[in-house]
């Protein structure tokens, strides 16, 4: 491959190369391994490339594939059985093709560090193909090593390619080719294949078109690029700022400011096609529909909020937000040119003096603003319901009819249900309708305060509240929306979704499949302000701008609410590599990778290199605590395997000590120590649970299912199995835990979580009798600390 391509040479070449090795790019080094990682989707050949090079080696270097897909004796494996393999690869003098998808940073930087440490040059080849090439060799192809073809292959693709993160130099790579087309990978084939012992290949970026941000300290490798299709296209390129004092706006003044607002209860239907074609006119020619916000009127309709108080919260927060940022546009649309909250916000702007060039309203559907107004917003708002589910009727149902099914699925990604006075960021697939036909990226769903006694969590009439929800509904929203400008601007967009900003209202797809069983939802969605929240690693990459992650009662230090949703998408789409954690359910593995970050709170209660102690912060129990483990990769109960028995062992007798230190205190308790099958939040954490089950943290069938059926492993049982399995049962059917409440000691049925718990509180009857054997139970008289 050419170097001029966007790379750079960091040694002279020598005189002689090894065949199909281009003179300019091969070093002489003194035999350096090199470790391959392929970053692409599926269907972007990545099989194909490892195959072609380990095959067509001329040069006498010897390679080795180390493919996920069949690690596990022809089958899927796991992470940490591809890092074995590499690094026994790498003591055996071989180099190595790492084939995974490895799409985000996090998925890369085990294999990067593991080759940096074995002293071998660590290359990317990311395979950066168009994603419908991808999705149409992924749906056609057959016997697929994964099993992932067919139809489910274009909802893995697209979903993964949402993820997507380019590599970076400074990830600790010291080479990076992108290959753009077939011809571009025949090019890397052909390198790779004539690279010899004793060769090696310059360092720098080579073939990336697109510029991205520039990488700080790595300005030595790079060549200046050449401007991208995306940039001639684009247009006039357009900043996104700090206001300052007296800067004047640059967008181009529209046509008559009066025409401006088109909504007005007097304009005829004429002038307002002629003012929307006017506005739509302006869009196109200044291209700034990725910076143009469409909103409809939240909680005005369904919710009955009154249209007076929400036009005065409006105005006031769209204001706040433009005199923060330039080149940012906010459409309030709706579908009556007769609507009364379009009228009233127009009003109040006019008196206001806000910029009719930023802020104005239309009059038309959210759902078809380009197609049939001629307006460009690559970015819409939803007034969602609670759940995030389609219907309703009204704009809610109208956008995820128009978006189709990938909508649903991309929702379902990113959060669960939303809390009155927040937003969530879902980007929209490229296989969904509203993106390929209106050119809508992403949608922001926004819930707003409840003024409607039909409907869930009714404020009564209570307006000091609910204009406080408002507010914060707003700028969410307009916040959120600023992150996706920035994002766009970084050149990451589409990226994942990004978590509400001003307040934790998003909760993950942890409790789709349940009813529910409190009525007291708020409740259930409070902020957890227990510990100074910290933005994990994923929503760094996911959640550009945002400045909390999304922690709420079934978050940080509480994992009875297994992710579902995501283990049946990885189960259908036959991907097994990793489980697709959400951005809060990452808190208790951002905990332990980082403790020393929450030092100063009161809920660590030990902390070694191997392990840190927490108390549950949602406890299910009068005495709940976690043993979190610190190993990296080490996600679930799935994951532990023989080389983790010492740790188990040691994460079991640090509960036992804890369970001994709480019975010292109180000898009635009676302790269970397990794993959850199907853990809902990431990182591997034992359960220190007392069996009273006496808090009011415990509240559905899920959180007593969670701790008294087979989902609850006893750690005993797991250690004795990875002893002689290699590996610990889980069970992972749903119905376990929907099915009826029965008392853990009895066993007797009880028709909810009330008179269950009142049972419970004098049920004198023994424990069943396998809970008595193992020392499953632990009881003040009979302490045992030996878990062998």
């Amino acid at each position: 491959m050419d170097p001029g391509a966007g790379g750079s040479v960091s040694a002279p070449p020598p005189p002689a190369t090894s065949p199909g090795v281009e003179a300019k790019e091969v070093v002489k080094s003194g035999g350096k391994q090199v470790v391959v990682v392929l970053v692409g989707p599926p269907g972007s050949g990545k099989s194909t490339f490892a195959e072609a090079v380990l095959g067509g080696s001329a040069a006498c270097r010897p390679w080795v594939r180390v493919c996920q897909d069949i690690i596990g004796n022809g089958k899927a494996g796991t992470k940490i059985q591809c890092l074995k393999a590499l690094a026994d690869a790498l003591k055996e003098g071989k180099s190595v093709l790492i084939d995974r998808c490895n799409l985000e940073r996090k998925q890369r930087a085990d294999f990067v560090k593991l080759g940096s440490t074995m002293h071998a040059d660590v290359h990317a080849i990311a395979l950066d193909l168009p994603a419908k090439v991808c999705i149409s060799r992924a749906v056609s192809r057959t016997g697929h090593e994964g099993n992932l073809q067919g139809g489910k292959a274009a909802l893995v693709v697209n979903r993964m390619l949402q993820k997507k993160e380019t590599p970076l130099l400074t990830e600790g790579f010291s080479r990076i080719m992108f290959c753009n087309d077939d011809g571009d990978i025949k090019k890397a084939v052909d390198m790779y294949n004539g690279l010899g012992p004793l060769d090696s290949l310059a360092s720098g970026v080579f073939g990336q078109k697109s510029k991205g941000p520039i990488q700080i300290g790595i300005m030595k490798f790079l060549k200046k690029a050449g401007t991208s299709s995306v940039e001639k296209s684009s247009g006039p390129k357009l900043t996104f700022s700090e206001r300052k004092p007296g800067q004047q706006n640059p967008l181009p003044e529209q046509e008559k400011v009066e025409a401006g607002f088109a909504c007005s209860m007097e304009v005829k239907e004429l002038n307002v096609k002629k003012e929307n074609e006017g506005q739509a006119k302006e869009s196109s020619a200044n291209d700034i529909g990725s910076h143009t916000l469409a909103f409809p009127s939240i909680s005005t309709a369904d919710f009955q909020f009154d249209l007076d108080r929400a036009s005065d919260i409006i105005v006031e927060t769209a204001a706040d937000f433009l005199q923060k940022f330039d080149n940012i546009r906010l459409v309030l649309v709706d579908l009556s040119k007769k609507s009364r909250i379009l009228s009233l916000v127009k009003d109040k702007a006019a008196k206001k003096s806000i910029d009719s060039r930023r802020f104005f309203t239309f009059v038309g559907d959210i759902t078809q603003l380009r197609s049939k107004g001629g307006l460009q917003c690559n970015v819409i708002a939803n007034a969602a319901n609670w759940r995030l589910k389609p219907g309703g009727g009204g704009v809610n149902a109208a956008i995820f009819d128009a978006a189709g099914e990938a909508l649903q699925h991309a929702t379902k990604e990113c959060a669960d249900t939303l809390r009155p006075g927040s937003s969530v960021v879902v980007p929209v697939p490229l296989t969904s309708p509203l993106h390929q036909w209106e050119g809508v990226t992403h949608v922001i769903h926004v819930l707003g305060p409840n003024m409607n006694p039909m409907r869930p969590d009714y404020l009564k009439n209570d307006y000091t509240e609910g204009c406080k929800i408002l507010h914060e509904a707003y700028n969410s929203l307009f916040e959120n929306f600023a992150s996706v400008v920035q994002s766009d601007m970084m050149g990451n967009q589409n990226n994942g979704c990004i978590a509400d900003k001003s307040a934790s209202g998003a909760t993950t797809p942890s409790d789709s499949k349940m009813k529910r069983e409190d009525s007291h939802e708020s409740v259930r969605m409070k902020k957890h302000k227990l510990l100074q929240p910290i933005l994990t690693s994923k929503q760094q990459h996911k959640c550009p701008g945002a400045n909390a992650p999304n922690y709420h009662e079934n978050s940080m230090g509480s994992s009875d609410a297994p992710n579902q949703a995501t283990e049946a998408d990885n189960k259908k789409s036959g991907v097994v590599a990793s489980k697709s954690w959400g951005s809060w359910a990452q808190a208790l593995y951002e905990l332990a990778m980082h403790p020393e970050k929450y030092k100063n709170s009161d809920s660590i209660l030990e902390i070694s290199s191997e392990f840190v102690v927490l108390k549950d912060l949602y406890p299910k129990a009068k005495k709940h605590v976690l043993v979190i483990s610190r190993t990296n990769g080490l996600d679930s109960l799935a994951d532990a395997k023989k080389e983790h028995l010492p740790l188990l062992r040691r994460m079991y007798s640090t509960g036992v000590k804890w369970a001994q230190k709480f019975l010292e205190e109180d000898a009635s308790l009676v302790f269970r120590l397990g794993y959850h099958s199907v853990p809902s939040m990431r990182q591997l954490h034992l359960h220190i649970i007392s069996q009273d089950f006496n808090s009011a943290s415990l509240k559905n069938k899920k959180h007593w299912n969670s701790f008294t059926t087979v989902f609850f492993r006893d750690s005993v049982d797991v250690i004795e199995e990875i002893e002689q399995h290699g590996s610990a049962i889980t069970s992972s059917d749903d119905k376990v835990l929907a099915m009826e409440l029965r008392c853990h000691r009895c066993r007797s049925a009880h028709p909810n979580i009330p008179k269950l718990k009142s049972h419970i509180a004098n049920c004198k009857s023994p424990f069943p009798s396998h809970l008595l054997q193992k020392n499953r139970l632990l009881l003040s008289s009979t302490m045992h600390t030996d878990c062998s």
